[in-house]
């Protein structure tokens, strides 16, 4: 099912860019952007996982750096019966963290600087167990790509602006087509990252956490740590590109109005509540 989900994400990106190029430079330009979305396809499809890291700014971080969290994801791994994925640190004061890669072997998570500051261990477990339950349930190729594709949407939408500023339209029987055009995709580029965040079900996020507290051994950690994290995340701003916001365990923009109302993570009161009522 993700893996559909997966290839429908990749099906209305070409479709929009297509429809975009041909609005902005005719039919050349709809066959142009054609050949320029299967490429993104491909390299969204293969690479998500590192354009994901690096719209994040993550680093990679070694065993010897960090050993205590290395000893958590390999013992959580065993658990869950999956390969031990990269691990990275995102450079950022809010605690959070994410998973990204296309399938368990091709794999990594990312915990911010912030996380372990604020966390115990067990909640800190909590939230591993739940990053490695998105990588066990295939549902992060989802999620990477469409981070991936929101990011390649919004580019090409400043790219069709700078078109129209300096009239590079259809032609010059465009009357001012090129500049209404590069207008409206102002509007549009933001509207369509969010509609593609959106697109990725909440439901997920029930799911990796009913199974994180299996790998887990307990839901007690994660249900603690969702707390704590909805409370920092409220206090301490994440620099963060909005497109990759799906990814985190809980929305690091929660703390903007607009973020708030558009968000595409459950509320953590009742993912708190359910984590609570299961019995491992």
């Amino acid at each position: 099912m993700n893996t559909l989900k997966a290839w429908l994400l990749m099906s209305v990106l070409t479709v929009l860019l297509v429809m975009l190029g041909g609005a902005m430079f005719g039919q050349s330009g709809a066959m142009m952007f054609f050949i320029i979305a299967l490429g993104l396809n491909f390299f969204s499809y293969y690479y998500s996982d590192k354009i994901a890291i690096k719209m994040t700014r993550s680093y990679p971080v070694s065993e010897s750096q960090a050993p205590e969290l290395y000893e958590m994801v390999r013992r959580l791994s065993q658990r869950a019966g999956m390969p031990m994925p990269k691990l990275y640190v995102t450079p950022s004061p809010q605690p959070n963290a994410f998973a990204t890669g296309r399938n368990p072997a091709n794999s990594a998570v990312a915990v911010t600087e912030g996380i372990m500051r604020l966390l115990n261990r067990t909640e800190v477990e909590g939230v591993l167990a739940h990053e490695l339950a998105h990588i066990k349930n295939r549902d992060v190729l989802v999620g990477t790509i469409a981070a991936a594709l929101a990011g390649a949407i919004t580019m090409m939408a400043n790219a069709f602006q700078w078109a129209a500023i300096f009239g590079m339209g259809r032609g010059e029987d465009d009357n001012g087509g090129g500049l209404i055009g590069g207008l409206i995709l102002a509007f549009l580029a933001p509207i369509a990252a969010m509609i593609i965040q959106m697109a990725i079900s909440r439901s997920r996020e029930y799911m990796a956490d009913a199974t994180g507290a299996q790998i887990a051994g307990s839901s007690d950690g994660l249900a603690n740590a969702l707390l704590k994290l909805e409370s920092a995340s409220q206090r301490i701003p994440m620099q963060t590109n909005p497109a990759t916001s799906h990814l985190f365990i809980v929305n690091p923009l929660s703390g903007q109005t607009m973020a708030r109302l558009f968000s595409t993570h459950p509320p953590i009161k009742e993912r708190v509540e359910k984590l609570r009522n299961i019995r491992v």
